[in-house]
């Protein structure tokens, strides 16, 4: 415990150093603010009768728009912004820890301490999920907030799309320690995660990319690489199914499922424990 404490302390120092948390903050209150001042409504008797966005006016259908379906549509396209802003910000903010903690004269301080190798990359890993975890339930909370502000009516399911976003982030960023480990540059970090994420995304169409190639090897590694690689289109397909309570078009269907977070869950682990092996194994 008292090494997840320090390494916790040491992250925040490091982020606050470097002005790694006075710019995710930064970055972060910009959207909620103009998100606060960009949404203008005019609410009569629970009914929707007039809306501004952006400062132009929305052209209303009807006598009056429902608020709480108004609430659930604006909720789940909003929760889809935010999936990949949030993920965004949080490896761009994290991915930093495990190359410049191996940084010449960092790891020499850091292994002199009585303390072994796995449990000092595992604290470290905790340490980057409160932080970024913290943005998250920033962004999230404030615009729900927000919301129930304007409008008075509350869907605690928005709160699940901070859920699932954190889920991903958390496997995004054992992707990045285990590049950070076997590389020791950030920007490498960055950049392939960020390449796995919309890796993800590609892959939703595997059933037609294994249908048109000519050999079956071929076919055979499309299909092993979207089960190995994390679902991230399926993710994003959970994160808006569940605010909005809509069904998904079939190939985003199996969002609704726990394969996609068993399998993305497992690929975490994995890249974890090859991570924790490595650095135990490695030469400073």
């Amino acid at each position: 415990m008292k090494v997840l404490i320090a390494n916790i302390e040491d992250v925040m120092r490091e982020a606050a150093a470097r002005w790694t948390l006075v710019a995710y903050f930064v970055l972060s209150s910009m959207f909620i603010l103009i998100f606060a001042f960009a949404v203008n409504l005019d609410i009569v008797q629970g009914t929707l009768s007039g809306a501004k966005l952006f400062g132009k006016q929305v052209e209303m259908h009807g006598s009056g728009v429902s608020i709480e379906q108004l609430v659930l549509g604006f909720e789940s396209g909003f929760s889809g912004f935010l999936y990949f802003l949030c993920t965004f910000l949080a490896i761009f903010a994290t991915a930093h820890l495990v190359p410049r903690m191996q940084e010449k004269g960092t790891i020499d301080l850091y292994l002199s301490r009585p303390v072994s190798r796995v449990k000092l990359l595992l604290s470290r890993y905790v340490a980057g999920l409160i932080l970024a975890g913290g943005n998250i339930l920033y962004l999230i909370g404030s615009m729900w907030l927000i919301v129930i502000w304007k409008t008075h009516v509350v869907h605690p399911r928005f709160l699940l799309a901070g859920a699932i976003i954190f889920f991903l982030v958390a496997t995004l960023l054992a992707f990045a320690f285990l590049v950070g480990v076997v590389t020791s540059s950030t920007a490498v970090s960055i950049m392939t995660s960020y390449a796995l994420f919309f890796f993800g995304f590609m892959l939703i169409g595997h059933d037609r990319f294994a249908a048109v190639v000519s050999k079956e090897w071929e076919a055979w590694l499309i299909q092993t690489l979207y089960w190995v690689v994390p679902k991230s289109a399926e993710l994003f397909g959970a994160v808006v199914s569940f605010v909005s309570d809509k069904v998904l078009p079939s190939e985003l269907a199996s969002s609704l499922t726990p394969t996609p977070f068993l399998t993305t869950g497992a690929f975490a682990i994995a890249c974890l424990a090859l991570a924790s092996w490595l650095f135990h194994r490695k030469e400073f």
